[in-house]
């Protein structure tokens, strides 16, 4: 009984992220000043608070630079108003994998600019990084956008998919990292929902990439 209330306060949870809380009900002001990527040295030693559990940043060379931030306990649909912050996915965590959240009219509107290939480096509370490649790239149209019971249609394939069968498919499996965002689309701000899948890039490949400047 115990496993089934909290499957059902999961499920509920999940409804409200990918239909209610990337939606702007009062719209901050986009940053509109120039997007400076830092080197990676630099953003890290801006990042660090010591804490080697703690995931305190995402970089990407040429893309973007951006503190993270944890959802408050408790509030799994929360997502920061901040400008340059991008928020931990809760209840991703709890199925091994890392989810990481932001409005696509502040720091999610550079999700968009990645491409398959592309290395993302997490940066942790103590310095260390872990490095992930673009694989997938998803787009998804919500069928009743403001409905917390949205279905979604794969933007390419058709797929029809309900909010479960959709945080599934992005969210469980083997390791790895899932950006979100809204996409906008006819001045509706909610359009949409676009998936970035990375997976663990190898330590050796990593290497050649710095090696030969390709990274």
């Amino acid at each position: 009984m115990a496993s089934r209330i909290k499957n059902q306060i999961l499920f509920v949870a999940l409804l409200s992220v990918f239909v209610l809380s990337l939606f702007p009900f009062t719209q901050a002001s986009a940053d509109e000043s120039p997007n400076i990527i830092p080197t990676i040295s630099s953003f890290i030693e801006s990042i660090k608070d010591g804490n080697p559990a703690s995931l305190s940043g995402i970089y990407v060379h040429g893309v973007m630079a951006y503190a993270i931030q944890q959802q408050p306990y408790g509030h799994p649909g929360f997502v920061s108003s901040e400008a340059s912050t991008i928020t931990q996915f809760s209840i991703a965590s709890e199925v091994g994998n890392i989810g990481l959240l932001a409005h696509n009219y502040l720091a999610g509107a550079n999700f968009s600019s990645l491409k398959a290939g592309d290395v993302i480096t997490l940066v942790y509370g103590d310095g260390h990084i872990e490095n992930f490649y673009v694989e997938e790239i998803l787009q998804y149209k919500a069928t009743s956008p403001l409905s917390p019971y949205s279905n979604f249609i794969d933007v390419e394939t058709e797929e029809f998919l309900t909010a479960e069968g959709l945080f599934n498919k992005v969210y469980r499996g083997d390791f790895h990292v899932t950006l979100q965002t809204c996409i906008e689309k006819d001045g509706n701000l909610s359009w949409g929902r676009l998936f970035i899948i990375a997976k663990p890039l190898n330590a050796k490949y990593f290497k050649l990439l710095t090696q030969y400047n390709i990274w």
